[in-house]
């Protein structure tokens, strides 16, 4: 991970880690938000996918990159292929809301649509893989992006060393995994919980199946927390099981809450998925014993539902509103 954080000088912004009164006072600790919105992509991925990247031999950058993506990932590979000069194809779902799939095209990346999941994208990539020798760049379950996505970890730690509790968005696990690996290793008794969404939470399911488990992927605010985990998963899930402390399920109105939160208390424009961290506080779902990070991931949601959600007199009406525009 350390290896990770060098190879990365240059390439990605350590972002700010900012106190959040509210959320302090309503615990009773200290609550600080890490604004990883504010990477050049808009989302951490650009942290896991850099990496992977910079580790590829140039003979086999010079094929060009793959992934598959609920949106955020496929930008972060497309950014960095750019920068580097190679041809990026990122493979998406229909559920990836529209403003995704336009950010990944005006980095210049080819976008394939594929399917109603994540895994259906990923089968149209592995083709271009044993097809056309691209380099398969996973969106969660590799070393070299879970190293990556660590690096957040430790930035954490760094700035505040007294952290008892982190609050982590959780999916396919790369960034969870790759955190709370950081978190631990300085500060083996802190908490990191991860946090996803009631609908198609792929982790928590395969978490409590004890093993990898497909999941249906639905529409949700928290679009980017989406997609299976890999029934062949080889590395999140078993990292997940052993570090993380806790898992909790949001509702769409608690996700809208904390969407409302962060952009009426500080500001921000975060996308759902991003706002778990502050929803699960909010919710009281979560008990502090110290102070305490959230993880606000990604800014890059759909206007429109963005919009909808801040406009509603309460969460329940603007989940309602929002979700039944992205179903």
């Amino acid at each position: 991970m350390l290896d990770a954080r060098l190879r990365l000088a240059g390439h990605i912004r350590h972002t700010p880690l900012v106190p959040c009164p509210a959320l302090s006072a309503q615990a009773g600790h200290t609550v600080a938000l890490k604004l990883d919105l504010l990477q050049e992509t808009g989302s951490f991925k650009l942290r896991g996918a850099t990496n992977r990247i910079l580790t590829l031999p140039p003979q086999r950058r010079a094929r060009g990159v793959v992934t598959a993506s609920t949106g955020n990932h496929g930008r972060a590979v497309a950014h960095a292929a750019a920068r580097l000069g190679l041809r990026a194809v990122v493979c998406l779902s229909a559920l990836v809301p529209a403003n995704k799939v336009e950010a990944v095209r005006a980095l210049g990346a080819e976008v394939r649509i594929v399917g109603r999941s994540q895994d259906d994208a990923t089968v149209e990539a592995q083709r271009l893989v044993r097809e056309e020798g691209m380099a398969w760049i996973a969106p969660f379950d590799d070393p070299a992006v879970i190293a990556g996505q660590g690096t957040l970890g430790l930035e954490v730690v760094e700035d505040l060393p007294e952290v008892t509790t982190v609050l982590v968005p959780l999916s396919g696990g790369g960034l969870a995994a790759g955190v709370a690996l950081a978190v631990k290793t300085v500060r083996p008794k802190a908490r990191v919980i991860g946090v996803s969404m009631e609908r198609g939470a792929a982790m928590h399911a395969s978490l409590l199946a004890g093993r990898p488990v497909d999941v249906e992927e639905c529409p949700t605010l928290a679009d980017s927390l989406g997609g299976g985990i890999g029934l062949a998963n080889r590395h999140t899930f078993d990292l997940c099981r052993d570090l993380l402390d806790d898992v909790m399920l949001l509702t769409e109105t608690e996700i809208a809450a904390g969407m409302r939160h962060l952009h009426h208390c500080h500001g921000l424009t975060a996308e759902g998925a991003a706002a778990v961290g502050p929803a699960a506080l909010l919710a009281g779902k979560v008990r502090l014993d110290g102070p305490a990070v959230c993880l606000v991931t990604g800014g890059n949601v759909d206007r429109e539902t963005f919009r909808r959600v801040i406009a509603a007199a309460d969460a329940e009406t603007a989940a309602a509103t929002a979700l039944h525009e992205v179903a």
